[in-house]
């Protein structure tokens, strides 16, 4: 399984990278544009935090394919370490993903919303598949289905590519889509920290604490002498 950081916060992808197992940090036209800065600078900057060896998911803008494939080329010239491009499962974005990946540029199908979408990009060459579980729920859809659907397509074609599953509103979500196939998920900075965030476990701690300073005196296991 694979954890990515749905933001471009820099400065809650350094908190989240020092304290949660990420893999890297996607991002989004939306999720750039909220930093209010520069975008190719802060994209460099979001390099420069997470390191060369995780993966940052930038996503194209242009409608056509030849759009999207010479934003694409930019964005891996300019953008150093692994980096997978974003591309939407439109027509033109079909196109783009098989041009991209004939030129090894490693590719994301987002905006997947069913699962023939999905198998349509996997067989075009995405490394991997954005379902959007929480937006697919809104609209009366089942999203862990989505996800299941894909997995069972994925397994039974031996398609190599990897479902990222995306949009997430709580924890629930995200724990069905991980038991229901997906290989990573990505999720906002908010709810990641909810993950292990429990009452009782703050509550077992502090007790083990204070029965520890009763007993001896101190904090912690290292005792005065």
């Amino acid at each position: 399984m694979k954890l990515y950081i749905d933001s471009a916060d820099l400065k809650q992808i350094a908190y989240l990278q020092e304290y949660y197992p990420i893999s890297g940090v996607t991002t989004n036209p939306s999720i750039i544009v909220k930093e209010n800065r520069p975008y190719l600078d802060l994209l460099k900057d979001i390099r420069e935090v997470i390191g060369e060896d995780k993966e940052l998911f930038v996503q194209v803008v242009g409608e056509k394919a030849e759009e999207m494939v010479e934003e694409a080329k930019f964005i891996s010239r300019q953008l150093s370490g692994a980096v997978v491009v974003k591309v939407p499962v439109t027509e033109e974005g079909i196109k783009a993903i098989k041009r991209l990946t004939a030129e090894n540029i490693p590719t994301l199908a987002t905006t997947i919303y069913t699962p023939f979408q999905a198998l349509i990009a996997a067989m075009a060459g995405a490394k991997y598949v954005a379902p959007y579980v929480n937006r697919i729920d809104n609209l009366t859809g089942s999203g862990v289905k989505v996800v299941s659907e894909i997995a069972a397509l994925f397994a039974a074609y031996q398609l190599p590519t990897q479902i990222l599953a995306a949009s997430f509103k709580n924890v629930q979500q995200v724990h069905d889509v991980c038991l229901s196939g997906a290989e990573g998920v990505t999720v906002g900075t908010d709810l990641i920290k909810k993950f292990i965030d429990f009452p009782a476990t703050t509550q077992d701690v502090d007790a083990f604490k204070q029965e520890w300073q009763n007993m001896y005196g101190v904090e912690n296991v290292l005792l005065n002498s």
